[in-house]
């Protein structure tokens, strides 16, 4: 008779949750898996998904006046905020009930309600009691709201997916992905958009020349920036707008007010205490490399560690657990040169070290970068910008980061992602023929390093 219920139970089921579950039933394992809300996590339901639809849907307007430049005349188009919203959701439904497909036909037993850890082998889910051997967290994470009077009638991306109508007048407090995403998106279907951030700049942590173009580009379109100042207090007015008090002393009229001022761990209320899990200082939970937590048959991967906080990774992570626990091969996830993408308008993407962190390391390094006029807006007319970026080690000559800013960003760093995740050097680079005409040769045609810093101040 088997000692447990389960030999793993995953708590969430999510990206991580869910390729962890299947990957060990897969070897023979007696999965059991809770989720409390909707089977695909923040990705599918309320992230990546939905919100990469939202920014297709936002291009268009751009489309249809870049028509004319190559001879096509487009009849003045309309959007319905509706119908998008209504598309998206059946889409989210259908990518939902693949999930539950997949956890089914791997023989996962799936418990539709919240689970608490009752000590470290027990879970319960909607009163009934579940033992396993083995405990996976992966709960992800949720916006973070701050504590400013009025801020009830603020909404988060949560909401955002939601609303019932396109908001005329929005503000954007949040100077990160979410927030740069989300502002490109209402201000391409139409909206007035102002975006509030407490720094001097948009995405920090990104590469300086990454957050520079993307500034510009996006001021280009119509975003407005109120930098160096946050949210002192919402008023609701009778007729439902928002007045937003910033604490420079301005103020904005608005009728949506989302915040993206980041996001924390789902570990409240999940009885991690009673189960002996440590928690870091901002209630992430506490893994070693093999995403092992303080108790030692319980591990934690994804978002609710708050190391990496992407898809990939949260699957990348699963797997290594799985390997780890379950296939005998211990390894930990190699969090080095993870590539991302920040689908703003237009496209970040990036790998690697910046020209900040790497010289921060005490690297000597060179820095190549082209900032250049694509071939479509030769003809579009339109005054948009792409810029690429090659940070190299002077000495070993491996590229250490690369960063884009243009169109079809994500698409292109994915394969220049591989280059430097082998340790490619710009030699290797230089010696790979580029594919003409297109954005992407400029990572492989770039050839003369720019001035160091202490250069370009001496001309």
């Amino acid at each position: 008779m088997a000692k447990y219920d389960y030999d793993l139970f995953v708590i969430g089921a999510g990206s991580g949750g869910v390729r962890g579950a299947r990957m060990a039933a897969a070897t023979g394992a007696r999965v059991g898996i809770a989720e409390e809300f909707r089977y695909g996590g923040t990705c599918v339901i309320r992230g990546c998904v939905p919100k990469k639809l939202l920014v297709y849907a936002s291009h268009f307007h751009e489309d249809f006046e870049d028509a004319a430049g190559f001879g096509w005349q487009v009849p003045e188009a309309r959007f319905d905020w509706p119908s998008l919203i209504a598309n998206k959701d059946q889409e989210i439904a259908r990518l939902e009930g693949i999930y539950r497909r997949l956890l089914d036909g791997a023989g996962v037993e799936m418990h539709d309600g919240r689970a608490v850890l009752v000590d470290p082998h027990t879970v319960e889910v909607g009163g009934r009691r579940m033992t396993a051997g083995i405990i996976l967290i992966a709960t992800g994470g949720h916006p973070f709201i701050p504590d400013h009077p009025g801020i009830e009638h603020a909404i988060t991306s949560n909401e955002a997916f939601h609303l019932s109508e396109l908001p005329r007048r929005v503000a954007v407090a949040g100077g990160g992905y979410i927030a740069v995403e989300f502002a490109g998106i209402f201000n391409g279907l139409g909206s007035e958009v102002t975006q509030i951030y407490r720094g001097p700049r948009v995405l920090r942590g990104f590469d300086e020349d990454v957050r520079a173009t993307v500034d510009t580009e996006m001021a280009k379109k119509g975003v407005a920036f109120k930098y160096n100042t946050i949210i002192d207090r919402v008023t609701k007015r009778p007729d439902g707008a928002l007045d937003v008090a910033l604490t420079d002393g301005s103020a904005l009229e608005v009728d949506c007010l989302m915040l993206a001022i980041g996001r924390r761990p789902n570990t409240k209320g999940l009885g991690l205490e009673d189960a002996g899990v440590a928690l870091g200082e901002n209630g992430a939970v506490a893994v070693d490399v093999h995403s092992r937590t303080s108790q030692e048959n319980i591990y934690a991967v994804g978002d609710v560690t708050d190391r990496i906080n992407l898809t990939p990774v949260a699957i990348a992570e699963a797997m290594a657990f799985v390997d780890t626990v379950f296939k005998g091969l211990p390894r930990a996830m190699d969090h080095r040169n993870v590539a991302s993408a920040v689908f703003s308008q237009p496209p970040v993407a990036t790998v690697g070290l910046t020209e900040e962190e790497a010289r921060a390391q005490g690297q000597r390094v060179e820095i190549y970068r082209s900032s250049f006029r694509a071939l479509r807006h030769t003809l579009s007319g339109r005054d948009e910008r792409s810029m690429m970026k090659l940070v190299v080690d002077a000495d070993s000559r491996k590229v250490l980061g690369a960063h884009m800013v243009g169109g079809d960003a994500a698409e292109i760093i994915q394969g220049v992602a591989i280059a430097v995740k082998m340790g490619a050097t710009k030699e290797d680079f230089d010696a790979t023929v580029g594919i003409h005409p297109t954005a992407a040769e400029e990572f492989v045609t770039m050839r003369e390093p720019v001035a160091e810093p202490e250069k370009q101040a001496a001309e």
